[in-house]
């Protein structure tokens, strides 16, 4: 399967590694909105302009789009959709189905396959609570990121007028997982499960007030959260948060018997090193998924629910059934 990469930022990085670990896989290259000479991957893989996407269309099985939510994505995926499979991580989950039926419409006019919000959450996480729910129909859910470094919110930052850098940190709140624990976190708000923790360096001059209102009232970002920002040097930024660790844990109880006699929990958690590079493995799953469904016809818009799990897979059907089964 011919790979293309488009955008070089911490995703883009990770699916040039993650590629290199599927051996039905090869790369085609990166493309870049930015002058390709000042762009260096890891790996000497080619860049390209983005301007000269449209020259690889008959060279490429599926483009990996390496953008970020708030802006890139919504432009980026549907555009992109009418000339190549794509898949990409938008994790905006309150936009997810606008996003869906932009997408969808681009790629089913074009006969393309683009599987969309790819990752860990929305992503596996969404998965975990599929299987979940279908096992415990009554069941009850809680999910908790954290600690760790949200790309999304920390790019929605960057994108503030005056922001030169920003991380922003998911912090659950120990006692409401201590209640979800006990199937006891029914009900509770955003704000009651987890803070977010906002590092920010400021370009000189900018109006440090006005950034942190922007932040603290941003609409499916921040507003529904007791959120912290904490303006800091570009030296505290490399020292302190140059790292981008995450994780998480989806929590289902639920009951069983004739007389829900019976307690049953649901645990699914990620610990991760990198964020980014754990996002572009489930990336590089998905870009085989798309290229296997599109050959078989499947075409529009799809999401990780769309997906059977051999499709994700390098192994053959023989090979699943003798060692995953």
């Amino acid at each position: 399967m011919r790979i293309a990469i488009y955008g070089y930022g911490n995703i883009g990085r990770g699916v040039e590694c993650a590629v290199r670990q599927n051996p039905d896989m090869e790369l085609v290259g990166v493309f870049t909105r930015r002058d390709p000479r000042s762009v260096k991957t890891r790996t000497g893989l080619p860049v390209y302009s983005a301007d000269s996407v449209l020259e690889f269309k008959d060279k490429i099985d599926v483009m990996i789009i390496c953008g970020g939510s708030a802006t890139d994505l919504p432009v980026l995926t549907p555009m992109l959709a009418e000339n190549f499979n794509v898949v990409d991580s938008f994790d905006t989950h309150a936009r997810i189905p606008e996003h869906f039926a932009n997408v969808d419409r681009a790629a089913s006019e074009s006969g393309h396959t683009a599987v969309i919000s790819g990752g860990w959450d929305p992503g596996m996480f969404s998965v975990s609570r599929v299987y979940a729910n279908a096992i415990l129909p009554q069941g009850r859910f809680s999910t908790f990121w954290g600690r760790g470094v949200s790309q999304g919110h920390s790019d929605a930052i960057r994108r503030i007028s005056g922001v030169k850098d920003a991380r922003q940190y998911t912090v659950p709140i120990l006692s409401a997982m201590e209640a979800a624990v006990k199937g006891e976190a029914e009900g509770f708000t955003a704000r009651q499960m987890h803070t977010r923790e906002c590092y920010v360096v400021a370009e000189e001059g900018a109006d440090l007030e006005r950034i942190e209102n922007e932040i603290k009232t941003m609409p499916n970002y921040f507003a529904d959260y007791d959120t912290t920002v904490t303006f800091i040097t570009e030296e505290e930024m490399k020292k302190d948060h140059s790292e981008l660790p995450h994780g998480g844990v989806v929590i289902c109880t639920g009951t069983t018997g004739l007389d829900n006699e019976h307690r049953q929990t649901i645990e699914y958690r990620l610990k991760l090193d990198s964020n980014p590079e754990f996002t572009s493995g489930v990336l590089v799953a998905l870009a085989r998924a798309a290229c296997r469904m599109n050959g078989r016809g499947q075409t529009g818009c799809k999401t990780i629910f769309d997906i059977a799990p051999a499709d994700l897979s390098a192994l053959s059907a023989e090979e699943l059934r003798a060692h995953m089964l």
